[in-house]
This record gives structure tokens, sequence and C-alpha cells, in this order.
């Protein structure tokens, strides 16, 4: 049985924004799980959007994975947060399409491995849509190309959660028409000796993101057996 999931773009947005727009949403689920009211049991959401350039650092993650200082951060007008999610530090910027899940996952899988699996799954099967093979690499979350190959192996999606309650928010930075050059300030999600790639790099032109968001929509509600709801 497919679940109803409520779809939002909430387009270009700030972090910051975005992050206290999943905390309301969030704790409207929780509010709802605890409360065993049946007639007001809240939705689920699924919501896409792109970052302003960000620095994000999960709080697990250490600081010394940004190679540069305030200063310059101020320079190239990047922002950088400390967050709540897992993983360590990432890049947000234009051209990517980040993703937030926000849901009762109790409904979908039986363990947060399950869930992590499923987003991967989710990138992959997109993936496949353009001819390019993605795949999961041990001992590290996320979608990569060329595992067998460690010369060549390369990140094009990145996953870091935050789950309470059986409540899921954070997500996935999915790299499509992605500024690279923003990775060279980090070492991204902590890996010193593993690349980034998107997209657009894998593919030598930019693409449509608004098509590539239709693609990675249905992949996910396939996924998670989601029936979507187009937030009006």
């Amino acid at each position: 049985m497919h679940k109803d999931v409520v779809f939002i773009d909430l387009g270009s947005i700030s972090y910051k924004e975005a992050w206290d727009y999943q905390e309301q949403l969030f704790n409207e689920i929780i509010n709802s799980k605890l409360s065993n009211d049946n007639e007001k049991t809240a939705p689920d959401y699924l919501i896409f959007c792109e970052h302003f350039h960000v620095f994000t650092l999960g709080k697990n993650g250490s600081e010394r994975n940004l190679l540069v200082n305030q200063m310059f951060l101020k320079n190239k007008q990047v922002e950088f947060v400390k967050t709540n999610r897992g993983g360590d530090i990432t890049y947000h910027g234009p051209g990517q399409i980040v993703g937030y899940p926000i849901l009762n996952l109790e409904k979908y899988v039986k363990g947060v491995k399950q869930y992590i699996y499923l987003i991967e799954e989710s990138i992959i099967d997109c993936l496949k849509l353009y001819n390019i093979k993605g795949e999961r690499l041990e001992g590290a979350t996320g979608v990569w190309l060329d595992v067998q190959n460690k010369n060549l192996t390369r990140k094009i999606c990145a996953i870091g959660v935050r789950t309470s309650h059986w409540v899921s928010m954070h997500g996935f930075a999915f790299n499509v028409n992605t500024d690279l050059e923003y990775f060279n300030m980090i070492n991204p999600c902590g890996f010193v000796d593993k690349k980034v790639t998107s997209l657009e790099k894998e593919l030598g032109e930019k693409l449509n993101i608004e098509d590539v968001k239709i693609n990675l929509l249905n992949s996910i509600a396939n996924n998670f057996k989601m029936n979507i709801i187009y937030n009006k």
C-alpha cells in the first residue's frame, strides 16, 4: 500500500531557513505520534531545494576538515553551519538537489540502515536514466562512481540524516550542475582521498535541473512506495 507524502519544492533558500522549516514539520510529526490522536495524524513530507553557498558540519564531524579560514569564507560569501545531522562536512550550493524526507519511518522501513539504503537506491535508479552506474562504497554512505578503481572513485550524492522517535529529517545532496570547486575547500564527508563529481561533469553538459527533480522524485516515490501529493 502506498503512503501519502506531501512534496514541497522550496526553490533556492538559505540553509538555516530550510532547517527551521524542517524542524517545524519534524516536530509536527513527532507530536502527532506522541498524541495518539488518529484524527490529527500529521502527514509525511518530502522537501526539495537548492541552497546558497554553505558548508555544513555534522554533529560528529571535525572542523579540521574545513580547509579555509573564516575570513576566506566571508570574502567568498559562503556560510559555515554546524548541524545536528549525522556525517561530517559537506557543501551545498546552486545546481545541487538537496532532499529532506521528513517521514514517520515506521511506515517505510525496519531500521535506519534500510532507510539510508533506500535513499541510495533512489539515487542509483535516477542515475541509470542518464546511463551512469551509481554504487555504494563499503564503510561509507552516499552514492559513488567507479568504486572498483580507488584512483577514480568519486561521490555524486552525500547523505546525512537525523532521527528521533522514528521520524527522519535532513537527507541527501545530489550534485547535478554543482560548482565542484567549492569541494576543494573541504575534505568532503571527512575523506582526504576521494573526489566529488556531478551529473554535469559526467555527461559533459548542463542539465535541466527541473527534469532531474522529476526523475528523482519518481525514483524516491517508487522505492519508498509513496503516493506523492503536490503542495499547493
